[in-house]
């Protein structure tokens, strides 16, 4: 459904945890928002099977579910939610001025970006495999892995962070990086190395995961680049660790941003450089991107909006 009105107090850009979130607290304030779904509604719990680390959920719950459950009470509350994928936002002017690829537009007082992070894999993974046995997150995902062997493939510190969190739990974990030579921290590196759950594979990549969406991950194909040695690596669970892209190139030259995109807020607040626009989740975190810490980012970026519009006599 396209948006019911051309101009809106508050348009939340995302309908992940942090969107659905803002979209709860702005229409408890009778702010009536408006969220996008944009290309990937739900954001990345819609990739996830079991969530079982958000609060209230003693069985845990799917994470298609938790979303679906969250927009249903963002609804409740009176968030009008619309399938449009934005394609551009005039920030330079007020109101400010949202575009869609199907060429309509509308205008906001404030905008909330909710619009989450995207998981970099290697593009081998089998995109029906993801939740499967197939991982970006260890923090989210390791539990499920409990005494069994795991690959983790990257060579920064998010890679040698995951592996280590995954010996709690994984009776081994195979650390795999093409290159001679890690870029991670030196400390970093030395606690990888110094775990006998990890078994560090330099010079080496990863051919092929063999597994199905109903047996998961049964292995791992890899190559030995100076020997060109081949392995089976007989793991349950794969994880890449190469970093995550922040879904912020609409916000180029517009709001600023880290070098890798990620958008710079005033903390503790949600407020970006632009006046009346505010950030949650993902796009702002390069850190814990949790599901949990991103709704409570969509909490505070509606409080935000909310007493902004005020200051400004718009309630």
């Amino acid at each position: 459904m396209p948006p019911t009105k051309s101009h809106y107090k508050v348009v939340i850009i995302g309908t992940g945890p942090a969107g659905l979130t803002a979209g709860i607290y702005a229409g408890r304030a009778n702010l009536a928002p408006l969220i996008l779904e944009g290309s990937q509604p739900g954001g990345q719990l819609t990739t996830t099977t079991e969530v079982e680390n958000f609060p209230g959920f003693t069985a845990g719950i799917q994470g298609p579910e938790l979303i679906e459950v969250t927009r249903r009470q963002a609804e409740r509350f009176g968030s009008e939610i619309a399938q449009e994928t934005v394609t551009a936002v005039e920030t330079d002017s007020r109101p400010f001025r949202i575009g869609f690829e199907s060429g309509g537009s509308i205008t906001a007082d404030t905008v909330i970006v909710a619009s989450g992070a995207s998981a970099k894999y290697l593009g081998i993974e089998k995109p029906e495999m993801i939740g499967r046995g197939i991982s970006a997150c260890a923090t989210c995902d390791g539990f499920f892995f409990k005494g069994r062997d795991v690959v983790v493939v990257g060579g920064g510190d998010t890679a040698m962070e995951e592996a280590t969190f995954l010996t709690k739990f994984c009776s081994k974990v195979y650390l795999i990086h093409r290159r001679d030579e890690f870029r991670a921290s030196k400390i970093m590196l030395q606690r990888a190395e110094s775990n006998p759950k990890i078994e560090i594979l330099k010079s080496t990549v990863v051919d092929e995961i063999i597994g199905t969406p109903e047996t998961g991950v049964t292995a791992v194909l890899v190559t030995d680049l100076k020997t060109g040695e081949k392995r089976e690596l007989m793991v349950k669970g794969y994880f890449a660790a190469i970093g995550h892209k922040p879904n912020t190139d609409l916000f180029k030259g517009k709001l600023d941003m880290n070098d890798v995109g990620y958008l710079k807020i005033e903390h503790p607040t949600t407020r970006t450089s632009v006046e009346g626009v505010f950030a949650a989740g993902d796009v702002a975190d390069p850190i814990y991107r949790q599901a949990v810490s991103a709704a409570g980012e969509g909490c505070k970026a509606a409080i935000d909006a909310e007493r902004w519009l005020a200051t400004q006599g718009i309630h």
